[in-house]
């Protein structure tokens, strides 16, 4: 197993975005193509899935395998980054390590707002494919 360092990157607060709660926001000037953070993920086993769907966490999770079938909760800001149709991050699953990293796509000023496209990865032709809430 490797070693995961904590993030001096990011920090939670009141997110800009309507109705949104909270949001992961850069504490330093970020730059392209830099890993913001990186978080180990904990994977909810095929047999304690069946539950979830009526709990608030199946709104926090991450998708693995290659046909998406497993689940995660991403551990650090991970399960609180927000969506938005024009992100500046990305996130990229090493499945094999367990952890997820979101990766700026493009500079990123100090105390702006990090976020991703939640969209249906599977699809990736469709960037703006509907989600599972209210845009």
């Amino acid at each position: 197993m490797k070693n995961i360092l904590a993030s001096n990157n990011v920090y939670i607060s009141k997110s800009r975005i309507l109705n949104a709660g909270r949001g992961v926001f850069a504490r330093r000037d970020i730059k392209k193509d830099e890993i913001i953070e990186r978080c180990p993920v904990i994977e909810v086993p095929k047999y304690d899935t069946s539950n979830l769907r009526e709990s608030i966490l199946v709104t926090y999770f991450f998708y693995f395998g290659k046909n998406k079938q497993r689940l995660a909760i991403a551990l650090g800001f991970g399960s609180i980054y927000n969506h938005t149709y024009k992100p500046n991050a990305r996130f990229k699953t090493k499945q094999k390590d367990m952890i997820i990293d979101f990766i700026a796509l493009n500079d990123i000023k100090k105390d702006d707002e990090i976020t991703f496209n939640y969209y249906n990865r599977s699809k990736p032709k469709d960037k703006k494919s509907p989600l599972w809430f209210e845009v």
